[in-house]
């Protein structure tokens, strides 16, 4: 996934509709919303494989449920960003696969939790880059955005976009757009996040949805609606 960096990336953020604890159904929705982004980075919402249901079972990186999403990965050329509960060896964390056409790993735990995910979940570790195309792609999740120092500290592994799958209420929908701007003021990166819509489980009946693509000057250049299945799509460009 390395290599000379690309003029341009073409990245999107997707809200898919969820099936609570139905990680081959969910897979066979991010593969449908895959073939339509025509993206060559394309990311899905915290716990998009499980919804947020924080007594589902952990997903293996190789779960042959996912078959779905690396064929359609396989056929578009794009890396899928998403979400699902994993195991460790240092427990069980909210997690980022990365799935691309040859399959699956575990790109990045979750490192700042909620006080209901702390009773099972342990905290990464430390942030984590994705290289695609020489563009380097810093991972979040969720809380992680309203910690200033995950950021910066994020950010001084060298990104040009802070990519994070996020849920957050309906209600709580504008701080998702402050802590978006905060992170592209700060740091002058691309922020693109994936935010859930729709019923999600543990207690959302109305998830936040509007996914959106941020400049580094902290414009929106890309947003989708409050609908299940929205996406936003944009073209990054060196230059901002």
């Amino acid at each position: 996934m390395g290599g000379r960096k690309g003029r341009s990336l073409v990245v999107a953020a997707a809200q898919p509709g969820c099936v609570p604890y139905d990680v081959g159904e969910n897979a066979r929705t991010h593969a449908a919303v895959v073939r339509l982004a025509d993206a060559r980075i394309v990311a899905f919402p915290e716990l998009s494989l499980t919804g947020y249901e924080l007594d589902a079972a952990v997903v293996a990186a190789d779960d042959p449920r996912l078959a779905p999403i690396v064929d359609a990965c396989a056929e578009t050329g794009s890396l899928a960003l998403v979400g699902a509960p994993v195991r460790s060896d240092a427990g069980e964390h909210i997690a980022v696969l990365a799935v691309d056409g040859t399959g699956g790993s575990v790109a990045y735990h979750k490192m700042w939790l909620g006080d209901a995910e702390s009773d099972r979940f342990t905290p990464g570790a430390a942030p984590a880059v994705l290289e695609v195309d020489g563009w380097r792609l810093g991972l979040a999740i969720c809380k992680d955005t309203g910690i200033p120092q995950h950021a910066s500290d994020t950010v001084a592994l060298g990104i040009d976009v802070y990519v994070a799958g996020v849920l957050d209420s309906a209600d709580d929908a504008t701080i998702q757009d402050e802590r978006a701007r905060r992170v592209a003021a700060d740091h002058h990166v691309w922020v693109a996040v994936a935010s859930f819509a729709g019923s999600t489980g543990g207690g959302y009946e109305r998830a936040a949805a509007r996914s959106r693509i941020w400049s580094p000057d902290g414009v929106v250049v890309a947003s989708a609606n409050a609908a299940t299945g929205g996406l936003a799509r944009a073209t990054l460009n060196r230059s901002g």
